[in-house]
């Protein structure tokens, strides 16, 4: 029978072409977005070394692909990253039922900022306080037209820009990559279930309901906002139902994310009836609530900014702050030994959560101070700097100068901490790395010192990276928390200017104002920049790292937040499935090998293979983040335990290449387990360089291949070792 390779790409591919090292293939099963490929007949060997046919699955179009996608994933990665924690929790069910309720609540509060940061440019900046000036309105005809109008009337008609802001990302969370045949008939459950859980990927029923408890919070915010000025100044039964209404949906859309029935599907119809009555009860509610606004009343003149909206803004911040500490403690009350090995002691998740805020805050300030910057003509009041005669005294809410001096803090403390971690024991670290330069290479002496210290220092590096990983996000997640406390102050309306000013007058004022006005400026520039580098992430090799962050991004389904990106292993496990169950059908092996992230498509897959065809399949993975990264971010989904059910799934015939020099990818299982254990046989890993001399018949030394893995003899070795052990059931791991 024959035996196939297929094999999976990592992140940022290079076509199919590149993957079989083939001049010309053709696509022999799948789309555009995700097929498989083959070499076209006559156009080079479509066999490898080991006689296996050659078969390459390109993943790559549902992840990114276009400019446009590409940028649209760059305005939704703090709802990506809220999305990501949630699967970040250590395992546990007595902290996972009250951790992914935080998890859900803190990404709603990513919605409400976006609603919030849309409400503030158009109903406060433009229809508040920039209609009310002569000045701010001179000139331009777009929103000239608003000074005549009285301000429930100008707060009614802008009110339908952040409805179409809210039903344009709407939109975005339709988006699926599921197939029809991929729905399940009758799932248990998601989340919470192991990834060999036969629907895992399917979270229809899941994303159906977050849906609808977004809209309804987001709506909600947008109905508050606008009550928070109406009603105090009508003071009539009409406004104070209302208030009350959107207060009340509002935090029944809150307790609803906290359900832990909302995970489960098809057995619980009051909960849908629940969600879908949320939704629909909310927009009933803002179509009144901008009647109510339109409604004729008596004079009226806006003053400063628009009342209750900084408020608002703070109490978001000041909720997503005791949301985090809540987080952080279920986490650490968990138990000790099942965080002992997961990213900072277990505290991934919030980390994470609170750099999803602080990239949200950065979008939310920029946006603002951008606008009101435009409006006002560069009139930006401080205490040392005064409003020039006739000038609108625009400014966004005091919550945002906090936020912006905080950005300007967080650059000064992330690169102090990226000098100091590349400082930190880095002697030690070059002699560690010298003695591993002795044992692998005999012919050390006899090589140019340039080439040793290069080869050092790229071992240096790639050690590096994995533990200087964590501190960055960890010191960032620090700062984020200490700023949302501080922007509590905000309620009060105390910017870090006056407290500054009150605390040492004008000398101590003086910087403050300085670090704040840097940190807005830094913060409109890091928007540009990132959406520019979303942009152009697929035509310049420069910026590519910005792709890759995408397709990392979403490889998880969308548990916590409904407006991530979709998640493209929700059709690419399914495609690999029945692809192999295919290829085994009539007793043909398969040899999966996976390249970096595709080796963790390649496990899931694994995880989810029908038991007929287990037997007829071996796994391939080099470059893998399996054990160095996945194993301890994701613990709940690719523990230990997990990691030895993939061996134990392909009967362990399963060989997993790795490299020093390699700064993500690494060993699985650890060194040292004994040599009876069958996990013991799967890393194997390949000296790189291959020599430090310049080989017979070449003319330069052999490159450091680091992170890029090319088909080479080990390569092959591994593949020809696999495709033997196919045709031997039951043969355990080869010591490698």
């Amino acid at each position: 029978m024959r035996t196939t390779e297929i094999r999976v790409h990592g992140v940022a591919d290079k076509g199919p072409e590149a993957i079989l090292d083939r001049p010309v293939v053709v696509r022999v099963a799948g789309d555009r977005d995700a097929g498989f490929y083959r070499v076209r007949p006559g156009f080079g060997e479509p066999t490898g070394p080991g006689g296996a046919d050659l078969e390459a699955y390109r993943w790559s179009g549902l992840t990114g692909g276009t400019a446009i996608r590409t940028l649209s994933l760059v305005l939704l990665l703090p709802f990506m990253l809220a999305n990501i924690a949630i699967w970040m929790l250590p395992p546990g069910r007595a902290s996972a039922t009250p951790g992914r309720a935080l998890c859900r609540l803190l990404a709603a509060s990513l919605t409400a900022m976006y609603v919030l940061s849309a409400v503030g440019v158009a109903l406060d900046l433009i229809g508040w306080q920039c209609a009310e000036f002569p000045r701010c309105l001179e000139g331009r005809r777009e929103i000239s037209w608003l000074g005549g109008l009285p301000p429930g009337q100008r707060l009614a008609i802008l009110a339908l820009l952040p409805i179409l802001a809210v039903g344009l990302v709407r939109r975005t969370s339709d988006r699926t990559w599921q197939l029809p045949e991929d729905a399940a008939t009758r799932p248990q459950g998601v989340g919470a279930d192991r990834l060999d859980t036969r629907h895992f990927w399917d979270n229809r029923a899941l994303l159906r309901r977050l849906r609808s408890l977004h809209l309804a919070i987001a709506l909600g915010m947008l109905d508050l906002a606008l009550l928070l000025v109406l009603v105090p100044h009508d003071r009539n039964l009409p406004g104070y139902l209302l208030l009350a209404a959107a207060i009340g949906l509002l935090l029944a859309a809150a307790a609803l994310l906290c359900l832990p029935q909302l995970d489960r599907r098809g057995a619980q119809p009051w909960l849908h009836r629940a969600t879908a009555g949320a939704r629909w009860g909310t927009v009933a509610l803002t179509a009144l609530t901008v009647g109510y606004a339109a409604a004729p009343r008596s004079p009226w003149s806006a003053t400063q900014g628009m009342p209750g909206y900084d408020v608002l803004v703070s109490a978001v911040f000041a909720t997503q702050l005791g949301l985090l500490l809540l987080l952080a403690g279920v986490v650490l009350t968990g138990p000790a030994t099942q965080r002992a090995s997961a990213v900072l002691g277990g505290l991934g998740a919030p980390v994470l959560v609170s750099a999803a805020i602080g990239l949200a805050v950065a979008f939310s300030s920029g946006l603002s101070y951008g606008v009101a910057e435009y409006l006002d003509r560069g009139s930006s009041p401080t205490p040392a700097r005064p409003l020039p005669p006739g000038a609108p005294p625009l400014a966004p809410p005091v919550a945002y100068r906090w936020a912006a001096l905080g950005f300007s803090i967080a650059v000064v403390l992330a690169v102090v901490v990226a000098l100091a971690g590349r400082s930190w024991h880095r002697s030690r670290r070059r002699r560690a790395a010298e003695e591993l330069i002795r044992q692998d290479f005999p012919e050390v002496a006899r090589v140019p010192p340039e080439r040793v210290r290069a080869l050092r220092d790229r071992l240096v590096r790639a050690r590096l990276a994995t533990r200087l990983g964590p501190l960055l996000p960890g010191a960032y997640a620090l700062l984020a928390v200490l700023t949302l406390g501080a922007a509590g102050l905000s309620v009060v309306h105390q910017g870090p200017e006056s407290i500054a000013a009150r605390l040492g007058g004008m000398p101590l004022a003086a910087p403050v104002i300085f670090a704040t006005d840097l940190g807005g400026l830094l913060i409109g520039l890091f928007a540009v920049v990132l959406a520019g580098a979303g942009l152009f992430a697929y035509r310049s090799p420069a910026i590519r790292a910005v792709g890759v962050l995408w397709e990392l991004a979403t490889f998880w389904p969308r548990a916590a937040h409904p407006l991530a990106a979709p998640c493209y292993t929700e059709r690419a496990v399914p495609d690999l499935t029945r692809r192999i169950a295919e290829l085994t059908r009539d007793g043909g092996g398969v040899v999966l090998s996976g390249q970096s992230h595709g080796s963790v498509l390649v496990s899931a897959t694994v995880l989810q293979l029908p038991e007929s065809c287990r037997a007829r399949v071996a796994l391939l993975t080099y470059a893998t983040p399996l054990g160095p990264l996945y194993r301890r971010v994701f613990p709940a989904y690719f523990g230990p335990e997990v990691l030895r059910e993939i061996g134990e799934r392909v009967d362990w015939k399963w060989i997993s290449l790795w490299r020093y020099t390699d700064p993500i990818g690494g060993r699985i299982f650890p060194a040292e387990l004994s040599p009876d254990d069958p996990a013991a046989g799967v890393d194997r890993r390949v000296r790189d360089p291959r020599t430090l001399l310049i080989p017979p018949g070449d003319t330069v030394p052999p490159p450091i291949g680091g992170h890029r893995f090319e088909p080479d003899e080990d390569f092959h070795r591994a593949v020809r070792d696999l495709a033997l052990r196919l045709g031997r059931p039951g043969d355990g791991g080869l010591r490698g």
